[in-house]
C-alpha cells in the first residue's frame, strides 16, 4: 500500500468480506442475517460497506435514523432496511421510501398508523420491538392486549417482525440474566402469534449472541460491531479481522529544550532535551482530549510515540524523541496490527466510540476487492 500523505482512514472491503462469511458461517443457512450500517457503519462509510455487504447477500439493514436510510436507498441499496429509532416527523419519508420501521411504544405505533391511513397503505411493514431487559425502547410484555387492540380490524400496517436486544450477551457472567431475556422474548412471541393469527418472523441476537447464544438465532441474527472486525471477546478478535485503520503523517518536527511546554495550557512540559512532532488530526477528526497528555500513543516506524499535551481540534503533538523519523513519515493510530480497542481502553473508552467518532472530514481511503 502506498504511504499516507494525508490523514486517512483505510477501509479494507476484503476484511469486511471476511468477517462477514465468518459470522455468516455462525448460524444456519435458512436464517437471514441483517447488517448495523449505522453511524456512518460505524464510522466507516456506510454507503461503500452497505454496497459491498449487498453483492455478499446480506438479507437486511439497519441503521438508527430516517436519514440514513434514505442515504442507503439513494445509493441504490435495494435490500430491506429497518430504521431501529424512528421518530414521527420522519414518517411520511418511511413510506416514500420503503424503509421499514421499530415500533417500540404504543405512541409510535398510534402515529404510525395513522400516517399509515394518509398514505392509503395497506399491510405496510414494521418490526415490533419489545424491552426484555435493556430497558432502552420497546414495548413492556403488559402492553401485548393493547397492541392487539390498536391492530384489531386494520390493515394499514402488517406486524413482519418482532424483535428484541441483549443486554449483556458479551458477558459469561451474565448468562442467567440473559437466558432470561430470551426466555421472555420467546414468550411473547408465541402470545402474539397466536392473537395475530400468524407469524412474524423474530431476531434477537445482536453479535456477541451470534457468538455465545447460537440456539437462540431464530429467523434472523443482527450483526454490528463483528462485521467491522471486533467481538467483544478475546477469543474471537484474532478470527475477525478490523476493517479500518487510521493514518496520518508527521507534518513538522521541533527539538524542545528543557522547561519548554507544548500546546495549549502548557500541558506538557519538557524535563530534558526531547524531539516533538505535530500531527495534523484533533478531537474535531474523532480523536478526542481523553487521548492527551501521555495515557496514549502512536506508532512512528514501527516504534510507540506518547502524545503530548492537549489534543487540539485539528492537531496532536506527539514525542518522537528517539525515533528515527522526519517530517512527512506515516504515522499510524489503530489498523491490523494495532487494535482500536486497545487504542480506545487507554481512552476509558471502547471502540465502538472511537470508530463511530472518526469525522467524516477524513477521507476514506478504500482498498481490497
Amino acid at each position: 500500500m502506498p504511504k499516507a500523505q494525508e490523514t486517512v482512514l483505510e477501509i479494507d472491503l476484503d476484511a469486511l468480506a471476511h468477517n462477514y462469511r465468518y459470522l455468516r458461517n455462525k448460524v444456519a443457512p435458512e436464517t437471514k442475517f441483517l447488517a448495523v450500517v449505522k453511524a456512518f457503519a460505524y464510522g466507516s462509510d456506510a454507503e461503500q460497506v452497505a454496497i459491498k455487504l449487498e453483492t455478499l447477500g446480506v438479507d437486511y439493514f439497519a441503521v438508527a435514523y430516517v436519514k440514513e436510510g434514505v442515504t442507503l436507498r439513494d445509493a441504490g441499496i435495494t435490500r430491506p432496511i429497518l430504521v431501529l429509532h424512528p421518530q414521527p416527523i420522519h414518517f411520511d419519508t418511511i413510506i416514500k421510501r420503503c424503509l421499514e420501521p421499530s415500533i417500540y411504544s404504543p405512541r409510535i405505533l398510534r402515529l404510525f398508523l395513522e400516517t399509515a391511513e394518509q398514505h392509503g397503505q395497506k399491510q405496510y411493514p414494521v418490526h415490533l420491538k419489545f424491552n426484555t431487559g435493556l430497558n432502552r425502547l420497546g414495548f413492556w410484555e403488559n402492553d401485548l392486549d393493547s397492541i392487539l387492540e390498536l391492530l384489531k380490524d386494520r390493515n394499514e400496517l402488517k406486524v413482519l417482525a418482532i424483535y428484541s436486544h441483549l443486554a449483556a450477551s458479551d458477558d459469561l457472567n451474565e448468562i442467567s440474566f440473559t437466558k432470561t431475556q430470551i426466555a421472555t422474548f420467546q414468550k411473547i412471541a408465541t402470545k402474539l402469534n397466536s392473537n395475530l393469527g400468524y407469524r412474524p418472523f423474530q431476531h434477537l441476537l445482536n453479535t456477541s449472541g451470534i457468538l455465545n447464544y447460537p440456539t437462540a438465532q431464530f429467523d434472523m441474527v443482527r450483526s454490528g460491531i463483528g462485521l467491522y472486525g471486533f467481538g467483544n471477546e478475546a477469543k474471537t478478535d484474532p478470527r475477525l479481522k478490523p476493517v479500518a485503520s487510521l493514518k496520518t503523517i508527521i507534518s513538522q518536527i521541533h527539538r524542545i529544550e528543557p522547561g519548554e511546554t507544548v500546546g495549549y495550557s502548557r500541558a506538557f512540559k519538557a524535563t530534558d532535551y526531547q524531539i516533538t512532532a505535530t500531527l495534523p488530526v484533533g478531537h474535531a477528526d474523532g480523536i478526542g482530549r481523553q487521548y492527551g497528555n501521555g495515557s496514549t500513543y502512536v506508532f512512528v516506524n514501527g516504534q510507540k510515540a506518547l502524545i503530548i499535551g492537549n489534543v487540539c481540534m485539528d492537531m496532536i503533538m506527539i514525542n518522537v524523541t528517539g525515533i528515527d523519523c522526519k517530517e512527512g513519515d506515516e504515522v499510524l493510530f489503530f489498523g491490523k496490527d494495532i487494535s482500536a480497542e486497545d487504542f480506545a481502553d487507554t481512552g476509558n473508552t471502547i471502540s465502538y466510540e472511537l470508530l463511530a467518532a472518526i469525522s467524516q472530514r477524513v477521507n476514506r481511503l478504500f482498498i481490497g476487492n
